[in-house]
């Protein structure tokens, strides 16, 4: 008998995310993402994915509509309804939010995807440490 070998699944890319760690203060930003694309149908199931389990599941996303590709009312991530919301609030271009129910809102600066990483480790590290 013979036995072939399975290639090896292809990796998935890093998840570039840094969280700020929870006080009990309310902070504006609680961290950042740096998305590969802006492709929320692509890159939001791998946010999800990755995001600390104490958040709980994630049931509503809201994000700039002017800044991503197509943002369907709703998507199924790992079998579960998550409601999308499109806002145009020149207020916060650059962030995604994310509702749990009965754990919290949580808002995460998003480095634009083609942005060097020179540039991008600066500002993520500074929405995770707090200096906005």
């Amino acid at each position: 008998m013979i036995t072939a070998l399975q290639p090896p699944p292809p990796s998935r890319p890093v998840l570039r995310l840094r969280l700020a760690s929870r006080s009990g203060m309310p902070r504006p930003i609680d961290g950042a993402w740096w998305p590969r694309s802006y492709d929320l149908l692509a890159e939001l199931p791998r946010l999800l994915a990755g995001l600390p389990r104490a958040w709980g599941r994630i049931t509503s996303v809201t994000v700039n509509g002017a800044t991503w590709s197509a943002v369907p009312g709703r998507m199924l991530v790992s079998d579960q309804v998550v409601r999308l919301r499109r806002t145009v609030a020149a207020s916060a271009p650059h962030t995604i939010v994310l509702l749990a129910p009965g754990r919290g809102r949580w808002d995460l600066l998003v480095v634009p995807p083609d942005t060097t990483e020179e540039a991008a480790e600066p500002l993520m590290a500074a929405a995770a440490g707090g200096h906005d």
